[in-house]
């Protein structure tokens, strides 16, 4: 059984910048979805490649069914078994995707919500853009992000806070001060920083 932690808020929240802090310092292996989907779609002869160029274009959703194959083969090649799964589920399809192809093999322990203002949010993804190379760190890009999050992923933030498995951090605070926090949530939860 793989245990499972998603990692979620808006764009520019700090999520990778957390999850390579957390795999520095516990057992976790750090899946982030965009990553897998990005790396997908470079790979020349890739069935799904111009799919997923196009919905990154546009800032909308890609398909579950691939994200989840995408996921689920990246946890099979892994030798640990702690994952923390960064950007997903983004909506209630993702979600149920997840549910179906997941049930019996995984076990999501929490959901950490790195939450923060969309000015917050906006600033950061332009200036990162100057140096990411990434194709959706501009102005147009990114209010369509902001919005498809809004709509999308906060119900599924929702969902988990019914089922009392949300961590709300602020992220508008420093890495290290958010990462302090991190820390408590994950020793609560029984995870050891590796030797």
């Amino acid at each position: 059984m793989y245990s499972v932690i998603f990692v979620l808020g808006g764009p520019g929240a700090g999520k990778g910048t957390q999850c390579e802090k957390i795999t520095k310092m516990y057992p976790f292996v750090h899946l982030s979805a965009g990553d897998l989907l990005r790396e997908e779609r470079n790979t020349p002869g890739s069935q799904y490649g111009d799919l997923i160029s196009s919905h990154i274009k546009e800032g909308s959703i890609v398909p579950v069914e691939i994200t989840c194959s995408l996921l689920k083969r990246a946890m099979e090649k892994s030798e640990l078994r702690s994952f923390l799964i960064d950007g997903f589920p983004r909506n209630k399809d993702n979600l149920d995707g997840w549910n179906k192809v997941m049930e019996g093999v995984s076990d999501v322990k929490r959901v950490l919500f790195f939450n923060c203002a969309d000015q917050v949010c906006v600033d950061r993804c332009l200036n990162r853009g100057l140096t990411s190379g990434r194709t959706d760190d501009n102005e147009e890009s990114l209010k369509k992000r902001l919005a498809t999050y809004k709509a999308s992923t906060m119900p599924i933030i929702e969902h988990f806070q019914a089922k009392s498995l949300v961590s709300e951090l602020d992220a508008a605070q420093t890495p290290e001060k958010v990462f302090e926090e991190v820390q408590k949530i994950l020793e609560n939860l029984g995870f050891k920083p590796s030797s």
